[in-house]
């Protein structure tokens, strides 16, 4: 038996990861609480600005996300709670404070000495 078979909803199983994500909110869209894991695995960065305009869209509309998510991309959404979750316990952070972002923007800012160390073992 197939997930969807009656074929009332796409078979968002049929699609790459973030796709799937990216088409259940495009066509499906409805107020509620959605839960989401790594939604913007597979997808470009263009592709995520587009999930990201989607889900600021619905929670406008009164629905709630809770997402876990390495993109810096995502984590940028406007008037988003970002939690971090480490081994001292669970707390509120601003979106520069997020290792995502850091990392990022050590990468833009400092690509070559960053590849520099990172294939070469080079020292600044």
């Amino acid at each position: 038996m197939q997930y969807n078979d009656d074929g009332r909803l796409p078979d968002y199983h049929a699609q790459f990861h973030g796709e799937s994500f990216l088409s259940f909110l495009q066509d499906e869209a409805r107020e509620g609480v959605y839960l989401m894991d790594e939604p913007e695995a597979a997808l470009s960065p263009q592709r995520q600005l587009t999930l990201m305009l989607h889900i600021h869209s619905m929670a406008l509309e009164g629905s709630q996300f809770i997402i876990a998510t390495h993109s810096p991309i995502l984590l940028g959404m406007p008037e988003a709670r970002i939690l971090s979750f480490t081994e001292e316990g669970i707390r509120s952070i601003r979106y520069e404070e997020t290792e995502s972002y850091q990392i990022t923007k050590l990468f833009l800012e400092q690509r070559e000495s960053l590849l520099n160390k990172l294939f070469n073992g080079a020292e600044d």
